[in-house]
């Protein structure tokens, strides 16, 4: 998220957030090489599922109510809400503790990949960044978010 705009947007931060959360939960490669391997600084599936939801309340609403303060359009609350929907449920159902590997083997998890690459790709792309570069650490997100 290096060259992303961070001003342009009213929350940003909490725009960071959520693209942190949906560039992880996106990249099955890096599921593999950083959340199944224990890497350390990247959290977990769970860690990813509450940077999306903690601060927008995803969970409780539509992101259509941040277009214009986290979201530049609809077509990106769309996605988004698409996205979270589909990691929230499989989320209830193999429980927030569950290890990565739950998450992998779920039948569902492939369409919730599909669901945050897309809403991935079109934030990453209207920030101007390339959606295919791999995650950043947290440690790295929260440098980011700390400077204006």
């Amino acid at each position: 998220m290096g060259g992303m705009p961070l001003n342009d947007m009213p929350w940003w931060r909490w725009r960071s957030n959520v693209r942190s959360a949906l560039h992880m939960l996106s990249d099955p490669v890096f599921h593999h090489e950083c959340w199944l391997a224990g890497l350390d600084g990247y959290g977990d599936v769970t860690d990813a599922v509450y940077r999306l939801v903690e601060d927008t309340w995803l969970d409780n609403w539509s992101a259509e109510k941040y277009v214009g303060t986290i979201f530049r359009d609809s077509g990106e609350a769309a996605l988004v809400d698409v996205a979270a929907l589909r990691v929230l449920r499989i989320m209830h159902q193999v429980g927030a503790d569950a290890p990565v590997s739950a998450y992998l083997e779920h039948h569902g998890w492939p369409e919730a990949v599909r669901a945050a690459r897309d809403a991935h790709v079109l934030l990453a792309t209207n920030d101007g960044e390339d959606p295919d570069t791999p995650p950043h650490s947290l440690d790295v997100l929260r440098i980011m978010t700390r400077s204006a």
